[in-house]
């Protein structure tokens, strides 16, 4: 337990009431609630600082320092009080309550992106988290959570974005079918990810279609994405297997298709 020091406050425990409360962020009914999530460990909570809103942050007493001039209130906690914030295993020593930065559709297409990722219905946090970091190092400006996605909040994937989640404007809409109109409005050429699509990857790539405004939609792993979103959307593109393997996993099948954009977008004409 971390040691009390004269004229220090004690340390804040698992029951102080400022702990109580962030720790009911790890909950997703409690994050929409007074929407503010957790962002755990010195990288997202450096992220957190530089581009998001910190509220608080909890620190052991070890890593006060590293924090003590950083702006928000920071609050020494017992080792039992960050056990008992942190979702990891082996805590860092520092957790934030950071506000949530969603931004209105609109709001984010008005502001012209090049490169947009969206999530349809992926459940697992872990590949989501994933997806934002890869489209944030290809340069996309959105990432969109559509449908009955993953909240982009939960905390795995805070960690698995590795503070990309605050480079972002993320998205939530609840219809994908809908989305597509409006990604198309605003001149993003739509393409929707199948093993069975009917373009291949590389083949557009070398034609040179692959230049322009683009969204990129990515299914659940379990059934990838809908008949209705296959059907709205302008094109449907496989990625190419060119070994013995059946398929790539949702994370490694985004990066691919989000860096071909990038290295189109970015080719000289």
């Amino acid at each position: 337990m971390s040691s009390q020091q004269p004229g220090v406050d004690p340390p804040f425990t698992r029951r102080t009431p400022r702990v109580v409360a962030a720790i009911k962020l790890q909950k997703r009914k409690d994050r929409e609630q007074v929407g503010r999530f957790l962002a755990e460990g010195p990288p997202a909570v450096a992220s957190a600082l530089t581009h998001g809103s910190v509220r608080e942050i909890f620190v052991t007493a070890d890593r006060h320092a590293d924090y003590a001039d950083s702006g928000p209130p920071v609050s020494i906690v017992t080792d039992d009080a960050m056990s008992a914030l942190a979702e990891t295993v082996h805590p860092q020593g520092v957790v934030a309550v950071c506000d949530t930065l969603d931004v209105p559709l609109r709001t984010a297409l008005a502001r012209e992106p090049r490169l947009v990722a969206v999530a349809v219905e992926i459940n697992d946090p872990g590949n989501a988290g994933t997806i934002l970091r890869t489209a944030d190092a290809a340069g996309a400006e959105v990432v969109v959570f559509a449908g009955a996605a993953v909240d982009p909040y939960n905390g795995k994937c805070v960690r698995a974005s590795a503070g990309s989640l605050f480079h972002v404007d993320v998205v939530r809409v609840p219809d994908p079918v809908e989305l597509l109109d409006e990604l198309r409005a605003a001149g993003l050429l739509t393409l929707a990810t199948s093993g069975y699509a009917e373009h291949d990857l590389d083949a557009l790539l070398d034609a040179g279609r692959l230049g322009v405004p683009t969204a990129w939609l990515f299914g659940s792993e379990a059934h990838g994405l809908a008949a209705p979103v296959l059907d709205r959307a302008e094109l449907g593109v496989r990625v190419p297997i060119h070994g013995r393997a059946e398929s790539l996993n949702l994370a490694a099948a985004a990066a691919v298709c989000l860096y071909a954009s990038a290295r189109a977008q970015r080719s000289p004409l």
